[in-house]
């Protein structure tokens, strides 16, 4: 299915939501699923970044609690220091204690922290943005990120999901994955054509897969932003399938296409299979 009218960033929390959804239906059927918890983490996930403070009305309208359970749910997160509550205006915001959660996945996650002189690295030798990232279902998260003086788009950080059939770290790391897991992935793909240049049809899609197993990298431009030119290899462990992906992003204005994408594409290349070899040989 294409769709052509939402914007990157609703179409990601729609993704976002709906990947959500199906993975909830299938757990909630356990009898070990504690409903609490997840009433409690649609608390904060109502927080989406469309609106910074909400009110306790707010909060049960994005949730579909009444207010009674609304203002509990509220009130526990609160007193566990994840919600702050405006004492004239009464409306909640997000606390930067959740950032703990970002800061113990980003201290324990070998990957990172293998990867980081890496990316200094390229972003040192390029003088250009250069991110880790890894597949969370459809879509991709930057993990790290090391921006340029000439970065593109400075609303994408650490935790930013975008789809990965229109990325280049996202089809560099869906080619590592099988025919029937693709053709699964895509199926559960909104597919949204969110430029002239983005490919968002499933057969064009499974087509360049092919040519990026063959060549090694992954290359896009302008199919998610605009002016946005990225050139990305998978990180793969010992059996081939990919744990992550290194990229290097480009604004267009400093593109040059005979000089830029060999050489981007020689050194993702080199630093992920620098990553993947040191990881197969630890395990």
């Amino acid at each position: 299915m294409v769709a052509t009218t939402k914007t990157p960033s609703t179409r990601a929390k729609a993704a976002a939501a709906a990947d959500a959804a199906t993975a909830l239906a299938t757990s909630a059927e356990s009898t070990l699923y504690v409903q609490s918890v997840e009433k409690a983490m649609k608390v904060l996930t109502a927080f989406d970044g469309s609106k910074r403070h909400l009110s306790l009305s707010e909060i049960a309208a994005a949730t579909g609690f009444d207010i009674s359970a609304a203002q509990r749910f509220t009130f526990t997160l609160s007193a566990l220091g994840y919600l702050l509550k405006d004492p004239q205006s009464k409306k909640y915001e997000l606390s930067p204690k959740l950032l703990d959660f970002t800061y113990h996945y980003l201290v324990s996650n070998e990957l990172v922290s293998r990867a980081a002189p890496y990316l200094q690295q390229l972003a040192a030798e390029t003088e250009e943005a250069t991110n880790l990232t890894v597949r969370l279902d459809t879509d991709i998260v930057f993990v790290l990120r090391i921006v340029s003086r000439s970065v593109f788009n400075a609303n994408v950080i650490v935790g930013s999901r975008l789809p990965a059939y229109c990325t280049s770290p996202g089809l560099a790391m869906l080619a590592t994955l099988d025919e029937a897991e693709v053709d699964d992935l895509l199926a559960r793909t909104n597919l949204v054509q969110f430029t002239p240049a983005t490919v968002a049809q499933p057969r064009k899609i499974k087509e360049r897969l092919t040519r990026i197993r063959k060549q090694g990298y992954a290359h896009t431009e302008d199919e998610f932003f605009m002016g946005d030119i990225s050139t990305a290899a998978a990180v793969v462990n010992q059996d081939g399938r990919a744990i992550g992906a290194i990229n290097i992003a480009v604004p267009r204005v400093r593109w040059n296409a005979e000089r830029d994408e060999r050489r981007f594409a020689d050194l993702v290349i080199q630093t992920a299979g620098a990553l993947s070899a040191r990881r197969r040989q630890e395990m």
